[in-house]
């Protein structure tokens, strides 16, 4: 029907999903959802306005909304051992300002990751809300390790004495030590705050610490490693439950989007199966794999290597910036993303780097072999990007390669 009644809509969904399903896409932040959560999406809960909580809504006829989201709030915590969560948060950038208006008032000071380093916008930056409304202060990476450096953050909070600190990071490849962020936050009397959007399959699964039972609040989205829906979600203490629950209505937000908490709450349940733990080790595995045959090809690591699902290349050696191998690899059907690097000379827009995740090819069933096919095509793209026949010939290659591995294997 829609091809009928809306051809340019129905032309730009026929050629998006064919992109996806003959492109190899390797953006940490991007995952392929379960029929169930696509379908969820796309329900009758999207027709029902619900603004406020289970048993206290401003609406009528929320009988069915407050099952779903109470079974949604029920699985998350269950999930990951939350004393309190919010599943309303339209994305992960909503629930950080959610967290920071809980307790936070406006000229407070937060203590968070250099974006520069691999923090994120929300944490702080000038042209974010968090930079206009919070006095932010940075802590970076060590030059030479390109890893946190624990005692340079108490150092920077002793002297700071920020009234939250922030930990998590968007493009940070090491395991993150939320315990020594837990016990600096004491030490200065500040609120701790977790974000692990990029790392939450991962926290799920056991495959990373968690810091749920240490921060005060613990933020995340849910489309990343937790392969569910776009959207975000809370964790918090008790005790600042009510608070966190006002920030978000009538604080921030109206109507929650109950399709997506619908598609959540599926997210959640099929994160508890014991597939998923095997579904995350693979997701490290393969980019463990892949992260190896970059470093066998002569491409500088940062930090050296990777403990999660992603890591960055510094190109610097290869004679070519993040923004332009970024447009060359899409050519050839590989979908990846430019990238600040610490310390980068390069601006935003152009990088010296560039971010290569796994969550959405091991979705898809590729493995560790595939990997070293893979790392091997984007080596030979970088190394003949003025040939155009050889690079036809890898694109040609790298679609025939990447439909013996379907999105939804039975469609």
């Amino acid at each position: 029907m829609l091809k009928d009644i809306d051809k340019e809509v129905y032309n730009a969904l026929i050629s998006e999903e064919e992109k996806q399903r003959s492109t190899i896409g390797l953006i940490p932040s991007e995952n392929i959802v379960s029929k169930n959560v696509l379908k969820l999406m796309g329900s009758v809960f999207t027709n029902k306005y619900a603004e406020g909580y289970p048993g206290k809504r401003y609406y009528g006829g929320c009988k069915f909304i407050d099952e779903i989201e109470n079974l949604a709030n029920e699985r998350v915590c269950s999930l990951f051992g939350a004393e309190h969560s919010n599943v309303q948060p339209h994305s992960g950038s909503q629930a950080n300002m959610a967290a920071y208006f809980s307790v936070l008032k406006p000229g407070d000071k937060i203590l968070a990751m250099n974006i520069l380093a691999g923090g994120h916008l929300t944490h702080g930056l000038k042209v974010n809300f968090s930079g206009v409304f919070y006095q932010a202060v940075f802590y970076s990476v060590d030059k030479e390790t390109e890893t946190i450096d624990y005692d340079v953050v108490r150092d920077i909070a002793l002297k700071e004495r920020p009234q939250m600190i922030v930990c998590g990071a968007s493009s940070y490849s090491r395991i993150i030590d939320f315990n020594k962020f837990y016990h600096i936050a004491q030490e200065v009397n500040a609120y701790l705050l977790a974000d692990i959007a990029h790392i939450a399959g991962l926290v799920a699964a056991n495959l990373h610490p968690s810091p749920v039972h240490l921060a005060n609040f613990t933020t995340s989205t849910t489309h990343k490693t937790l392969r569910g829906p776009r959207g975000g979600l809370i964790l918090c203490k008790k005790e600042h439950g009510n608070k966190l629950d006002s920030s978000i209505m009538p604080g921030i937000q109206g109507g929650p989007l109950m399709h997506i908490i619908a598609a959540k709450a599926v997210a959640f349940k099929e994160a508890m199966n014991p597939s998923f733990f095997d579904y995350q080790r693979q997701i490290i595995k393969n980019c463990q794999r892949l992260c190896e045959e970059f470093k066998n090809r002569g491409y500088r690591i940062i930090s050296g290597g990777t403990d999660n699902h992603l890591f960055s290349i510094d190109l610097r050696n290869k004679g070519i910036n993040g923004n332009e191998y970024e447009k060359l690899l899409e050519d050839v059907g590989i979908i990846t993303n430019k990238n600040l690097i610490p310390y980068d000379p390069q601006p935003p827009y152009i990088t010296s780097g560039l971010r290569i995740g796994t969550p959405l090819i091991t979705s898809r069933g590729m493995k560790e072999d595939d990997m070293a096919i893979i790392a091997g095509w984007m080596d030979e793209t970088l190394k003949n990007r003025k040939d155009e026949k050889i690079l036809k010939d890898i694109s040609k290659k790298v679609r025939r390669f990447a439909r013996e591995f379907p999105i939804y294997p039975s469609s």
